[in-house]
C-alpha cells in the first residue's frame, strides 16, 4: 500500500487532500498545529513556527522509511501594504510558507532519493507569479516557494522523485472568511464565476501525489477557475 505524508491535514484543502488520497487507497498520515482532525491518521502536531520543532521532524524524516508521497499544504497569511509591512510578522511567513518546507523536504527527499520514488506536491499560490496590492509578504513567500520547488524538481528528476506546485486562486476555506464582504465582487472577476472547493485542489494534488504522475515535476498548476488566464477587463 501506498503511504502519504501531508503537512497540515486537519482541515481545509489539507483534510481533501487527505481525505482524496484515502479514496485512491492510500495510507495517509497528517500533521496538525492545533488540533487533530477526524479522518486519517494522526502523524504528530508540528508547529511550523517553532524553528526548532520542524528541524526535529526533519532530523526523524531523514533516516526514516521514505514516503511515497508528500503534500505540503500548510500555509500562512500576511496582508498589508508593502510600504508598511512589518518584518516580524512577515518573517513568520516566510517560515511557515517557506523555510518550514525547504527544511522538511531537504530531510524528506533523501529517503525518495535513496528509493529512486517518491512525488512531493507544494500546496502553494497564484501569487506566486501574480501581484495584488497588500500581499507583498505572502507573495513573496510563495514566489520563493515557487524557486525553490523548481529547483528541487530537477536536481531530483533523474531518481525518478517529482516535485510540483499546484497554484489555487480563491478557495471556500476559512482562511478567506476575513473577505466575505468582497466575495461577490471577486467572484465577478474569475471566468468561472466562483471560488473553487478545496476538493477541487485536492483531487490534482492527488493526481500528481499518484503512480500515474511520473512525468510531470517541475510544474506550475494554476488550479484558479481561469482567474490568472483572463486580462481582467471587464465589459459586461
Amino acid at each position: 500500500m501506498r503511504r502519504a505524508l501531508v503537512i497540515g491535514g486537519r482541515r481545509g484543502i489539507g483534510a481533501a487532500v487527505v481525505q482524496a488520497l484515502i479514496d485512491q487507497g492510500v495510507e495517509v498520515a497528517y500533521t496538525y498545529r492545533t488540533a487533530p482532525g477526524e479522518i486519517g491518521t494522526v502523524f504528530c502536531r508540528l508547529d511550523l513556527l517553532d524553528r526548532a520543532a520542524v528541524e526535529a521532524f526533519a532530523r526523524e524524516q531523514e533516516d526514516a522509511a521514505a514516503w511515497d508521497a508528500v503534500i505540503y499544504v500548510s500555509g500562512a497569511t500576511y496582508d498589508t501594504l508593502a510600504a508598511v509591512m512589518d518584518q516580524d510578522a512577515a518573517e513568520q511567513t516566510m517560515q511557515v510558507n517557506y523555510w518550514a518546507f525547504a527544511r522538511i523536504a531537504r530531510a524528506v527527499i533523501r529517503p525518495m532519493l535513496r528509493a529512486r520514488s517518491g512525488r512531493i506536491v507544494v500546496i502553494g499560490s497564484v501569487m506566486g507569479l501574480h501581484a495584488s496590492q497588500g500581499n507583498a509578504a505572502y507573495a513573496a513567500s510563495k514566489a520563493a516557494l515557487l524557486s525553490y520547488v523548481r529547483t528541487l524538481a530537477i536536481e531530483s528528476a533523474k531518481r525518478s522523485v517529482t516535485v510540483n506546485f499546484i497554484a489555487p486562486g480563491f478557495v471556500d476555506t476559512a482562511m478567506l472568511e476575513p473577505y466575505s464582504a468582497y466575495r461577490s465582487g471577486i467572484e465577478a472577476r474569475i471566468p468561472r464565476g466562483r471560488f473553487a472547493r478545496p476538493e477541487e485542489i485536492a483531487a490534482v494534488a492527488a493526481f500528481l501525489a499518484s503512480p500515474a504522475a511520473g512525468y510531470i515535476t517541475g510544474a506550475y498548476i494554476p488550479v484558479d477557475g481561469g482567474l490568472t488566464a483572463s486580462l481582467g477587463i471587464h465589459r459586461g
